[in-house]
């Protein structure tokens, strides 16, 4: 019985997660997304308690996915030779790939819902904190590895540098919605690229 509320429950969440995508937290009913879920109307309170509950759920859901996403695109391995700063802009060009597309699916929720639910929701927007100081701690972690294996040179602490372009490429996402191209991310790459090449002062 558990293993089915369960199952249930991740239904509801992937659904969610592919129309607010698209439409953002407010512009979606319940409605919606428990009939793109295939799930009664009825049901929705046996797995959420309100609908704040259930955009708390959906973004947990979407955080625990975007980092295996992410481990599986910065983590060093035996099968993964590829150098730290290799790796890193794997990890931006995927990003720029994924959210420069027309198809709101793939969408970053970070950045679709960070202004919308900020105000809304304390605990949304607490989950949204932790799940980005999540990500920019692995990418701080990544920039050490590329420091040691001489792959990138920086001219500032890694922390500093993570927390800086994560910054930028958000920044980039959002600029790209006004625009409609790609250009925003364009030029984060170029930064992105510069900013992991910089030589350390002179002393």
């Amino acid at each position: 019985m558990r293993a089915t509320h369960d199952s249930t429950r991740h239904r509801i969440l992937d659904a969610g997660e592919s129309l607010i995508a698209k439409k953002g937290f407010n512009g979606i009913g319940l409605a919606e997304i428990l009939a793109a879920a295939e799930i009664p109307k009825g049901s929705f309170y046996h797995y959420f308690g309100s609908k704040e509950a259930y955009g708390n759920a959906l973004l947990e859901h979407y955080i625990e996915g975007y980092k295996l996403k992410l481990d599986a695109l910065l983590n060093a391995d035996g099968l993964n030779s590829a150098t730290a700063r290799e790796r890193l802009m794997s990890y931006w060009s995927d990003w720029l790939n994924s959210q420069s597309t027309c198809s709101g699916a793939r969408k970053c929720l970070v950045v679709k819902l960070s202004a919308e639910v900020a105000d809304l929701s304390d605990d949304m927007r607490n989950t949204l904190k932790q799940g980005t100081d999540r990500v920019i701690k692995r990418l701080t972690t990544c920039i050490e590895e590329g420091i040691v294996d001489q792959s990138i040179q920086i001219n500032q602490p890694a922390a500093v540098v993570a927390q800086m372009l994560y910054q930028l490429w958000l920044g980039a996402s959002l600029l790209s919605k006004l625009s409609g191209d790609r250009s925003s991310f364009e030029l984060a790459m170029q930064v992105t690229e510069a900013t992991l090449s910089a030589s350390h002062p002179s002393s």
